[in-house]
């Protein structure tokens, strides 16, 4: 067919001078396409190369003649990226537009082949989080050595060792835990996939479970591609716990409890519902955090599935993250210790409300000089970003501040409006007040005072059991020794009687 084919091409595309063609654009098209056939199959033969060849390196131009047309081949192949290339097909399309005749490509517009169904971001995973966290913060070394040494241990083939596959981080609320976890995902370059509380429940049943599976696989496919992945749950408590008797328990926690426990036995065979194919799969280590991890099923918490830790920044971890709160404001390091001793029963969240507490005044002032009317138009879809000075911060300040926030937290545990409201309807008529402060002291009753919280007793250690003191084991029971019966003198012989 090769040997021939110059000579068929030039036998139907010779001129015929009695009736010449009517060249017609398709026409035209068509006859080139036919004579770039015939020549790249000749280049081909003479190059010792099949047609499907993938190779991408240039050749030297080559002079071919098919009798209908001289051609050359280019020392560039335009295809070369996709013969390089093993992406996605869909993007393969998009990126050959205007590279194909388009006698070749049906449709035209948007319908055209050209055009990928699928767009970038419909590969991106919905639950991928780039941890973008600007500035130097604080990060505790128990913690970092805890969450660093859980991942390394699940990335390593460690022989004859059963190591867990979740790290439960729990601990007091507002003490920094997703914070932290956030830190060193990024101290380790690690984009985690990320699932909330929120999703663990659902109105269609079977939902959570399975989406627990899809991120799974969605973190393996990404350390299958050579980065390293692992899948954050926040507040595993809250969507999968039971917070006492009147919390629902629906089908939905217990195939959240039952999935996160079976992925912990079986890290490498994750498998969609439905799918029951056996394939391996990248291990995934798992962080959660939360609260009350008593709350979570207790066969889900145990030391094989889940390594726990508590969570409970020392002193020094709280002045190392005020550090880091302060640190661009021009407090020193004695002034931050004495702003933690001041207040010690506060969470590390309270340090950043109180820094944010200063800027109050900046916006009034902003709030004076614009007017309320024109707030809208500086605010909303505008280019002029509005620039705040830097307050100055003193150390005196800070401390007003901050009993003003102790003093709001204490009025939440004083005015308890509910116990008024639920024992009884308080109104404002003859017999009653609206007013918290006075409620109960119509008619001489004493003024509604809320209970004092009962104090929590100090931890105090048991008192040790006192040992008893040694004593000899009492000599065991020996029976007495019969006594020798007392003598007895025979019996007399009795007379008989002579009449017998």
């Amino acid at each position: 067919f090769l040997a021939t084919g110059g000579l068929i091409a030039r036998a139907r595309l010779a001129p015929n001078p009695h009736n010449p063609p009517r060249h017609t654009p398709l026409s035209r098209k068509m006859a080139f396409a036919l004579q770039t056939t015939f020549s790249t199959a000749l280049v081909a033969k003479a190059n010792n190369v099949s047609l499907s060849s993938r190779s991408a390196v240039a050749k030297p131009a080559f002079k071919v003649t098919n009798g209908s047309k001289t051609c050359m081949m280019s020392k560039f192949d335009k295809w070369a990226g996709h013969l390089a290339n093993d992406s996605d097909d869909q993007q393969d399309i998009a990126r050959g537009r205007g590279m194909v005749d388009e006698l070749f490509q049906g449709g035209h517009g948007m319908q055209g082949t050209a055009n990928a169904i699928m767009t970038s971001s419909d590969y991106t995973s919905q639950g991928l989080k780039n941890i973008t966290i600007d500035g130097d913060y604080y990060i505790s070394p128990a913690f970092l050595d805890k969450f660093t040494v859980h991942i390394v241990k699940n990335y390593l083939d460690l022989p004859k060792l059963k190591v867990p596959l979740i790290l439960g981080i729990w601990g007091g609320k507002g003490q920094g835990k997703t914070f932290q976890v956030e830190l060193a995902f990024k101290k380790l370059g690690i984009s985690p996939i990320v699932m909330s509380a929120g999703e663990l429940e659902s109105g269609n049943a079977g939902e959570p479970a399975k989406l627990i599976r899809q991120r799974y696989r969605e973190a393996s496919d990404i350390i299958k591609k050579g980065k390293m992945c692992a899948l954050f749950i926040n507040d595993l408590d809250a969507g999968a716990g039971r917070m006492g008797g009147s919390t629902q328990y629906t089908v939905n926690n217990q195939m959240v409890n039952a999935t996160l426990m079976n992925i912990a036995d079986n890290p490498t065979n994750v498998q969609l519902p439905g799918s029951y194919k056996e394939d391996t799969i990248p291990r995934v280590p798992i962080i959660c955090t939360g609260n009350d991890f008593s709350t979570l099923y207790a066969p889900l918490i145990r030391d094989g599935r889940m390594e726990k830790f508590y969570w409970n920044p020392s002193r020094e971890d709280r002045i190392g993250v005020a550090t880091g709160i302060f640190k661009d404001d021009g407090i020193s390091g004695d002034q931050i210790a004495q702003i933690v001793d001041t207040f010690p029963g506060q969470s590390i969240d309270f340090f950043g409300a109180l820094r944010a507490r200063v800027y109050d005044d900046a916006v009034r002032e902003f709030i004076e000089a614009t007017g309320i009317e024109g707030l809208s138009k500086k605010l909303v879809n505008t280019r002029e970003k509005v620039d705040f000075p830097k307050p100055t911060m003193s150390i005196n300040e800070l401390l007003n501040y901050g009993q003003s926030l102790v003093n709001e937290q204490d009025n939440v545990k004083r005015v308890q409006l509910a116990d008024a409201y639920l024992d009884g309807a308080e109104l404002a008529g003859s017999g009653g007040t609206s007013m918290p402060e006075n409620q109960g002291a119509t008619g001489g009753a004493p003024a509604y005072q809320a209970p004092a919280p009962t104090p929590v007793p100090a931890y105090q250690a048991p008192p040790p059991t006192p040992v008893p003191a040694y004593e000899a084991p009492a000599p065991a029971y020996e029976a007495p020794a019969p006594a020798a019966p007392a003598y007895e003198a025979p019996a007399q012989p009795q007379e008989v009687s002579s009449f017998w």
